[in-house]
């Protein structure tokens, strides 16, 4: 009996441990994720945003007409819809997996590489490229806590090769991982392409002020060759209750030949043809089609919307971001990419649907083999 006593205090001692080490954890990392206020940062990088014709009133906006959903988070009963018919937005078994290709890439070709969610690297013309890399476990200011990944990524973040460039669209957490930046701190040389104000959260999460770029919509910088310019999408930001004290947007990148477009996260809105008109006619766009919803129309594009967007851009290959690795709106997991494939047949787009690692090379697209449809 004493030993059963004994061993029941040992226990109550070590989960009081774990406890007090959780939060201790969550008193020093949960700050952390959560970044800084860029007007708080520094006087130069205050000056530019303020001078933004984006920021009005002490925050970015839409030049669009404004988001009138998701302003303060989901309602309610949106709440209580997550709690209901789980099963459904989750893959009935093991998502397929590709090991990337480890080759050199095309000297003058395009190749895409979707690691997951919105993390893409692509390599245009032997240069590369790595949007939005989200290497954790969860989207989320704290691991746990949020939804959980559904497929492992493809590539352990140290296995990937030197890119040039790491491109990121927004700050929220899906987008913009601070344990993925300090790891490609340490991995990796290449500097960070981002809207204006996100560079604050990166120098306080260690990146060196000279790996930074912050641009605004329509700035555009060189990189190893490539041009990239910040363009325009229809979203929102955020780490905290705070909302749109940095940017957003999508990123043009053209090398000599090849030009990519990636959209981040947006709703459709015309200015897609705008920027078809300006920087297009694209090879390859990216473009979100996941985690749409009745309740938040204005900053997540149905897949349907998706088509009209890649269109209004000139795009000639569609590749589909933003679906499959995390749950983060009330549709059926596979719904996404079927109403896409739907879309693309009914109005002759060329589509690409890889598998978590397996790369798509421009001259050689694969058939779409509808993969995902026993998990749906």
């Amino acid at each position: 009996m004493a030993g059963m006593r004994t061993a029941r205090r040992i226990s109550r001692f070590i989960a009081g441990g774990a406890a007090l080490a959780a939060a201790g954890w969550v008193l020093r990392e949960v700050p952390a994720e959560l970044g800084v206020r860029p007007l708080d940062s520094g006087p130069e990088r205050a000056a530019r945003m303020r001078r933004s014709p984006q920021f009005r009133d002490g925050t970015f906006v839409n030049p669009m007409p404004e988001p009138t959903h998701l302003v303060d988070g989901p309602p309610v009963s949106v709440l209580a819809e997550l709690a209901r018919d789980k099963n459904q937005r989750r893959p009935a078994g093991p998502v397929p997996m590709r090991v990337p290709p480890s080759d050199a890439p095309p000297a003058d070709g395009l190749r895409a590489v979707w690691y997951g969610h919105a993390s893409t690297l692509v390599e245009i013309e032997g240069r590369r490229v790595l949007f939005d890399p989200v290497w954790s476990e969860r989207p989320s200011p704290s691991q746990l806590v949020g939804p959980k990944r559904h497929h492992p990524v493809p590539v352990a973040i140290g296995e990937l090769p030197q890119v040039d460039a790491v491109a990121i669209s927004h700050d929220h957490y899906d987008h913009l991982d601070r344990a993925t930046i300090r790891s490609l701190v340490r991995t990796q040389k290449a500097p960070f392409l981002v809207p204006l104000g996100i560079g604050a959260h990166l120098e306080r999460w260690g990146v060196p002020a000279f790996r930074i770029i912050e641009l605004d919509w329509e700035e555009e910088a060189v990189v190893a060759g490539l041009r990239f310019v910040s363009t325009a999408a229809r979203h929102f930001s955020g780490r905290s209750l705070t909302r749109n004290d940095t940017l957003w947007g999508s990123w043009v990148v053209a090398g000599p030949s090849r030009r990519v477009f990636y959209a981040g996260d947006s709703g459709y809105f015309e200015g897609y043809k705008g920027i078809g008109a300006a920087h297009g006619p694209f090879d390859l766009t990216l473009m979100p089609i996941g985690a749409y919803s009745p309740a938040w129309p204005d900053v997540h594009m149905t897949p349907e919307q998706a088509v009209d967007a890649h269109l209004d851009l000139g795009g000639r290959l569609l590749l589909p971001v933003h679906w499959a690795t995390f749950t983060l709106a009330l549709h059926p997991w596979g719904e996404p990419v079927d109403r896409l494939w739907h879309e693309a047949k009914a109005r002759d787009v060329a589509l690409a649907v890889p598998r978590p690692g397996e790369a798509v090379d421009i001259s050689e697209v694969p058939a779409v083999d509808s993969w995902w449809e026993t998990l749906g």
